[in-house]
Order: structure tokens, then C-alpha cells, then sequence
């Protein structure tokens, strides 16, 4: 006797799902001859024909289990059309317990939601900050730093999140946080899609600490307590952590591998699940014999891999509250065959949560069509990254810390600050000075990118000349267009590369400095109050960018953010210039007062008592200038970044 079909029906989810009276379980094995249900409700059995699943025309094997409920452990145990057989993980289980690493039937329902009156920003309103769970933040009971040799959870992240809202950043990026085999990781070898990394997760013997602090930042928003049985295992902690990130105001967005897995694929993995006689890759179901980042391409061509990853992004919408993907290489994917599987992507999470952004890394000539609609044969994302200003912004800070007379290419900066080619709107790109990838100490070191302040000054980056540079290149990064990315530690000066080895603590965020280091508090108050200023001008989140001054000689140059009828003004000017420029004269959109709303020569040493700067404001008037109907003479500090708005 098969297993009961009770309340299995065309719409029956996949995986294992709670159902009154016990759990449905479903899943895609279609060359398999048997698939059976194991866990302590029969003993592990390998052949208990009460839990066998009984299969349909399309290769999906399905039943329904009495008195198997939330928090039951499972496999499956596939028999292969030759006879080869063994347990399986569920590809799509949501959660894994060690050491078996078997499925745990979760019940995502149980977890009691406090962001109901959440909304996530809109898209060109978006400061993204990127972070790592791994190696992010630790910190015991007494506020000490555990992060050595140990791998941070998601609930240390609570200890950052007030940080993070006074920062401003509206949203932030984890990198992927799916479970890997390995130790520690990127995150970029995932195996079990829907299960989040069990070592980011915090034992029960462990919660207690982490649940007072949760409740404490519920509480100081007026909301209700979470208790233990919440957030019980990575799954909650993690919609826990996404949880109270709303109710502090920022959205979260999930970086996602669809254009491979792995590379360690175990026995019990979804790599040959249907256990076909191994050999061709092309056999495994899931995969393809196309190689990637040390793991296998997905068979994009095949509808039912296709639908496993649609299913990925929409039980993180649904069960988890995210407000949008970050989805790795899709150039990888479009280099796979997988273009459509994009647009049937792209689609569907538009259709099932349209406030859901989507960004794709797209490391290709034509980005443009990465975001072009479907309809007109683009792929359908939201916004792309982008490495214009990433390149050019580093390119001029590493030129100038060449010395006084060393040539600095202005012309590639303007370049980077227009709307790139092709693009319907400049909030399209995401731009960014730092990221994960080029940071890594494990790369290569031809594909390294240190950080800011060390290429602003290799031999000391906590000298003058790295904190202006870096204050000017951060700048340029939060006046310009497009939706600006900051990497962990970037807002306070963080100066070394990193790695996700726990073991590497010579490389880990120094969060000690920010109470010992006037550098890094200093740049973190000058990242705050531009951020604050980019938040306040709708201008420098959607308007038109005119870049109307640029010399290379001086070192100077100068753009005009606005909204076309409703204004909303704002004109930068910045230098990498070792000296102030007094008396400069330059255009303005108009006459009148302009206001000096922001000076980066006052947060060195902050409040800095001799501020290179224009006091009130300046007056514009004649003559025209650089295109502009005014000017004016103003004082640009050296090494600096100035703004005005009318007055």
C-alpha cells in the first residue's frame, strides 16, 4: 500500500509541508522507479510501502504522512531505473540538522511577523550595503569580539542593526546565505537551495542571549516579544533577522547563485537525484557537463530545473519577507543557454511581488540588455551592476596619489557619472567603489582591488591624503546617479582586504576602531551625513546629471544634479588637488545665493577648525559660464567635495 494521497492536488508545494493530521511531501525524480519517505516515524526504513510516494505522468512523486509534523526529520530513498538506490536530501527541504544532515519539516507559518507596515524603497531610492553573515560581526555578553575562529550567526547581526539604520543605508545585501559544504564560504558553492546555512544558525543551548537583544529592538519599536519556540533553528533566526531589519526601515535583499551549484556534491545531494548510473553529467537531472566557480552549470533547458529555481526566489518572497535578489553572473546563465529561464524568472517574481527588486550582475558589452524588458527581448531585470564609476572613481584616486603633477583622468570620471548607454534611467546601475569579489585575499593578484584608502595612500592609509581621497571618491560615489553600494567597513575607512575564514582575524572589519581610531569615526560621520543629504535631495536618488566642468590640469570637477520641474538643485564640485583652489570661478544653473549644504574638509578632524570652505554660500551672477546662465567664485579645499543648493 502506497502512501495516502490526502490533500495532494495540482497545486501540492514541493518539498515537505505541514497539512492537518501530519505532512504532504512532493518532489521531481522522473527516471526513478521508487521513492520512498525514511525518518524515525518508520525506523529510517528503506522500503516501508506506507511511505511510499506515488508518481504521476510528469516525474513528481507525491503523498501524504500522518503525524509527521513540524520539526520531524526526513529523507527520501530513491531507487534509480537500474537499480542503483539510496537516501536523498529533499532538494527542496528548509532546513538541515547535524550531523545526519537530514531534512527537518518546517512550518514556515509559525514564525510571528512584526513588519506588517513595512515597505521596501522604491528601486532608485535603494543604498545597498553589502556584508558577509560569516565574518561580519560577533560579540559576546560583555560587548567582546568572538568572531576568531568562529563563524558568525545570523542573530549576531542584531548587535550591527541600530548601527545600520543610523547609517542610512535603506537596504542591505548578505552574501548568499543557502547551505554549503565546506566550513566556511562566499556562500557561492551552495547545494541545498531552500535550507539556510545551519552553521550561520544558533543552538537552542546558545538563544538565550540572542532572544533578549531581539526583544529588546522589537520593544524599542513597540512591538511585541518573540519566544524560544519562535526562532528555533536557521530558519527562523533568519526571518527573525529579516524580521526586525523592517521594522528598522531597511529592506533585504538575498544574493543568489542560479548559474551553478556546488562543487561538493555528497551522495545524498540533488546531483543525480533520480539516480540514474552516473557518468554523463548531462544525466544528473539537475546539471549539465558545463563547469562553473568549481561547481556545475543548471539544465536551463529542462522545465523542471527551471521551475526548482523560480520556486527558490518565490519561497524566499513568500516565507522569509525579502524584498528582492541580487542574482550572481547571469552572464554565466546566459553563456549556459539560459536567457529564457532569465525572462521566466525575472517575470514571475514580478508577478508574484512587483516591489521586489531585481539586480543582476552581467559582466558583459550591451548591460543594457539585462534590463530590458522581456517583451523586447532584454532579460527583464531591474537594475545591473555596473563597474563605470568603480573603475574610473579608483582610477583618478590611485592617478593622484601619484603626487602633485601626476596626470588624473577626469574625463573617465565624467564618463561614468552620465546614464550609461542604452540605459532608460542612470538608477538602473548599481555602482560601487568596493565589493566582495575584488577585495578577497584569495584571489589572484592581478584580480585584487584593495580598498580605497589603501590605494589613496599605500604606504599609509590613515595619512591625510587616503582620508581626503577616500572622502572624495566616497562622495562622488553618493552624489552620483545610479543606486550606490557600499561593502562592509567601507563607511569607516576599513583599509585591509578580507576573507571569509573565520581563521583569518588579521583580516576581519576592525569594529574596535571606530571608538579608538578619529580616522575611521570621522569617515563614518562624513558617510552618514552624505548619505542623510542623498536621502533628503530626490535629486541625487532620480534627477538629470549634467557634468559641466571637468579639468584634468586643475583637477577639479564640477556637476548638476536636478529634478526637471520641481528642482530640487544641487551642484558638486570635488578636487584631487593637493592644494585648495581659492577663487575658482565656476558656472551656475542660475543666480542668486547658493548655499554651502556640505564641506568633506569638515570632517577631518571633525569638526575641523580650519575648513577650506565657502561659509554661508556663494552668490551667483554674471558672467555665463561653462554652458551655465551664472557663476561664481568659490573655494574648493584640496583633496575635497563641496555642494550647493539655491537658497
Amino acid at each position: 500500500m502506497t502512501a495516502s494521497q490526502r490533500g495532494i492536488g495540482p497545486t501540492t508545494r514541493m518539498g515537505a509541508n505541514v497539512f492537518p493530521g501530519g505532512s504532504t511531501f512532493r518532489t521531481w525524480a522522473p527516471r526513478a522507479t521508487a521513492v520512498h519517505v525514511s525518518g524515525p516515524f518508520n525506523g529510517w526504513s528503506r522500503a516501508d510501502e506506507a511511505t511510499r510516494l506515488v508518481k504521476d505522468g510528469q516525474g513528481f512523486w507525491t503523498g501524504f504522512l500522518p503525524g509527521v509534523t513540524d520539526g520531524t526529520e526526513y529523507k527520501f530513498y530513491v531507487v534509480g531505473p537500474t537499480g542503483r538506490e539510496g537516501f536523498k536530501r529533499d532538494p527542496h527541504a528548509r532546513e538541515l540538522s547535524a550531523p545526519s544532515w537530514n531534512c527537518v519539516v518546517c512550518d514556515p507559518a509559525r514564525y510571528p511577523w512584526h513588519d506588517l507596515a513595512f515597505r521596501a524603497p522604491p528601486f532608485e531610492d535603494l543604498i545597498i550595503y553589502q556584508f558577509h553573515v560569516g565574518t561580519f560581526s560577533a560579540l559576546d555578553a560583555a560587548g567582546r569580539d568572538i568572531r576568531p575562529g568562529r563563524v558568525a550567526k545570523f542573530l549576531d547581526v542584531l548587535d550591527r542593526v541600530e548601527y545600520l539604520a543610523d547609517l542610512g543605508v535603506t537596504a542591505v545585501q548578505p552574501l548568499p546565505i543557502v547551505e554549503y559544504p565546506t566550513r566556511f564560504s562566499l556562500g557561492y558553492n551552495g547545494v541545498d537551495y531552500f535550507s539556510p546555512e545551519f552553521d550561520y544558525g544558533v543552538s537552542d543551548a546558545d538563544l538565550g542571549r540572542y532572544l533578549a537583544r531581539a526583544n529588546a529592538l522589537l520593544a524599542a519599536r513597540g512591538h511585541p516579544p518573540v519566544a524560544m519556540q519562535d526562532v528555533t533553528g536557521a530558519a527562523n533566526q533568519l526571518r527573525l533577522l529579516v524580521d526586525i531589519l523592517h521594522v528598522y526601515g531597511m529592506a533585504v535583499i538575498l544574493d543568489v547563485v542560479y548559474n551553478h551549484a556546488g562543487g561538493d556534491f555528497g551522495d545524498e545531494s540533488l546531483y543525480f537525484f533520480d539516480r540514474l548510473d552516473p557518468g554523463n553529467q548531462n544525466d544528473s537531472l539537475y546539471f549539465t557537463d558545463r563547469e562553473w566557480a568549481g561547481g556545475l552549470g543548471f539544465a536551463y533547458w529542462n522545465d523542471g530545473v527551471r521551475q526548482f529555481l523560480i520556486d527558490n526566489a518565490l519561497s524566499y518572497l513568500s516565507e522569509y519577507h525579502v524584498d528582492g535578489f541580487r542574482y550572481d553572473e547571469v552572464s554565466v546563465i546566459d553563456n549556459f543557454g539560459g536567457w529564457r529561464f532569465c525572462q521566466d524568472l525575472t517575470g514571475t517574481v514580478r508577478f508574484v511581488k512587483p516591489s521586489a527588486v531585481q539586480i543582476a550582475e552581467f559582466w558583459k558589452d550591451g548591460k543594457d540588455w539585462a534590463v530590458r524588458p522581456s517583451a523586447f527581448g532584454g532579460a527583464g531585470f531591474d537594475l545591473v551592476w555596473h563597474d563605470g564609476m568603480r573603475e574610473a572613481v579608483r582610477g583618478a584616486v590611485g592617478q593622484a596619489a601619484g603626487g602633485r603633477d601626476a596626470f588624473v583622468d577626469l574625463d573617465r570620471v565624467a564618463g561614468a557619472l552620465r546614464p550609461p548607454p542604452g540605459f532608460d534611467g542612470a538608477w538602473r546601475a548599481v555602482q560601487m567603489l568596493e565589493n566582495h569579489d575584488g577585495l578577497l585575499i584569495d584571489h589572484a593578484p592581478h584580480d585584487q582591488r584593495p580598498r580605497v584608502a589603501k590605494i589613496a595612500h599605500w604606504d599609509d592609509p590613515r595619512s591625510w591624503y587616503a582620508r581626503s581621497r577616500a572622502r572624495v571618491a566616497t562622495g562622488l560615489l553618493l552624489t552620483g546617479p545610479g543606486v550606490p553600494m557600499l561593502f562592509m567597513g567601507q563607511e569607516f575607512l576599513e583599509d585591509k582586504m578580507w576573507s571569509d575564514s573565520p581563521d583569518r582575524s588579521d583580516l576581519r572589519i576592525w569594529w574596535e576602531g571606530l571608538a579608538t581610531d578619529r580616522a575611521m569615526s570621522d569617515h563614518l560621520r562624513f558617510t552618514r551625513e552624505l548619505i542623510a543629504l542623498r536621502r533628503r535631495l530626490a535629486a541625487l536618488r532620480r534627477g538629470a546629471m549634467n557634468v559641466f566642468h571637468v579639468h584634468n590640469g586643475n583637477r577639479v570637477i564640477a556637476f548638476h544634479r536636478w529634478i526637471e520641474g520641481f528642482g530640487d538643485d544641487l551642484v558638486v564640485v570635488a578636487s584631487f588637488a593637493e592644494t585648495t583652489h581659492s577663487g575658482y570661478r565656476l558656472g551656475f544653473p542660475r543666480g542668486g545665493l547658493w548655499r554651502e549644504v556640505f564641506n568633506s574638509d569638515v570632517y577631518d578632524n571633525w569638526v575641523n577648525p580650519i575648513v577650506a570652505g565657502n561659509g554661508s554660500g556663494v552668490v551667483a551672477g554674471g558672467p555665463p559660464m561653462h554652458g551655465l546662465p551664472a557663476s561664481a567664485e568659490i573655494v574648493i579645499p584640496a583633496n575635497g567635495l563641496v555642494c550647493f543648493q539655491p537658497g
